[in-house]
């Protein structure tokens, strides 16, 4: 049986933590004191974006008065909080708050983050950059590019999850884990932080979404950690008291490298999955030239390209399929859709070259 390790253990574990907002000097003062020492960050909403008016949005400069009370107080605890406004930063800096973040609602707003980087020239703050709401990898580069090129170099990426409309994931906000994969992969050099809070919504799901980010190589975390959740002003139903944020650390599964065995056996599977991979390309390629065939014929017969009614009936006996085999009928039915578009594409540039 496998032990389970504290986060805090993995030296590249980078933890934020800390009240979703600031409700009060006291408040804040509990909460930071019982992560002192035990988190990189304390993360404490300051100017809280609402979707509509009439909720709380924060109390502003005075939270930050008292960020910088505690720092000078303790000089161990440094605070963070989200900026939406060049005046944000300004205050930021009149108050020695120097970690800031940009949400997702900023985020996807190119002309709000350039605005945001112009601001942050020359004060060598670091700054992490939540994705966008919408699942656009690029648009989430674009704003990171942004705050880099304002000569920022501490900059880290939050994965907080997406906003899918009629979403069936059961969670606030979709992990769609292939996003920040991606990310990844175009921007190796970036740190990217799992936020749970925002991604589950509830509590209960938390220690479920930490050990996927963990198992998919997460430098860390940003939580939300709340002295008593349920008087929580914001985000009741997704804050921990400050114990059960340790337990959560500790029922992370830190995940080994792996070992000389294991190699030899992944290389081998792997050696499988490209075999198989170039011939699923070797396939599609055989279909795509049925494609072009299927296009000679429909125009020698005056038959139109698309057709609906057989596009359901197949795509329905794909899913059926897919399923007896074990594959999620969403899958099968993004693959199909994928490839009948692409097939469609085929056919009309056929028509279009032969002047059919």
């Amino acid at each position: 049986m496998q032990d389970h390790k504290p986060l805090k253990t993995n030296k590249s574990a980078f933890i934020v933590a800390g009240p979703c907002s600031v409700e009060s000097r006291m408040q804040l003062r509990s909460v930071a004191l019982s992560l002192k020492g035990k988190v990189d960050l304390v993360r404490c909403g300051v100017w809280k974006p609402r979707t509509r008016p009439g909720g709380f949005e924060g109390l502003g400069e005075p939270a930050l008065q008292w960020m910088q009370e505690l720092a000078m107080e303790y000089p161990d605890l440094r605070f963070c909080c989200e900026v939406a406004r060049p005046e944000h930063i300004d205050l930021c800096l009149r108050y020695g708050v120097r970690n800031v973040w940009i949400g997702a609602r900023t985020s996807g707003d190119p002309f709000c983050v350039s605005e945001l980087a112009e601001a942050m020239k020359d004060t060598g703050m670091s700054v992490m950059v939540k994705n966008p709401s919408t699942p656009d990898e690029h648009l989430w580069q674009g704003a990171i590019e942004r705050i880099i090129s304002a000569g920022i170099v501490d900059v880290k990426a939050v994965h907080r999850g997406f906003y899918l409309y009629n979403d069936a994931s059961g969670y606030r906000n979709n992990p769609l884990w292939e996003v920040p994969i991606e990310l990844r992969r175009h921007m190796p050099e970036i740190p990217i932080l799992c936020d749970p809070s925002h991604m589950g919504g509830r509590r209960d799901c938390l220690a479920k979404l930490m050990q996927c980010a963990a198992d998919l190589g997460a430098d860390g975390y940003m939580i939300e950690v709340h002295p008593n959740p349920a008087e929580a002003l914001t985000d009741a139903e997704q804050q921990v008291t400050p114990e059960g944020f340790e337990r959560l650390l500790s029922m992370v599964i830190s995940r080994d490298h792996g070992s000389q065995s294991a190699d030899i056996y992944l290389q081998q599977l792997r050696s499988q999955i490209d075999n198989i991979d170039s011939e699923l390309l070797r396939l599609l390629a055989d279909r795509m030239k049925v494609s072009q065939s299927i296009a000679r014929v429909k125009a020698q017969n005056n038959l139109a390209i698309y057709q609906p009614n057989r596009l359901q009936q197949v795509l329905d006996g794909l899913v059926a399929e897919g399923e007896k085999l074990g594959l999620s009928p969403q899958l099968v039915a993004d693959l199909y859709e994928k490839v009948h578009a692409e097939s469609v594409r085929v056919q009309l540039q056929e028509t279009d070259e032969n002047k059919i």
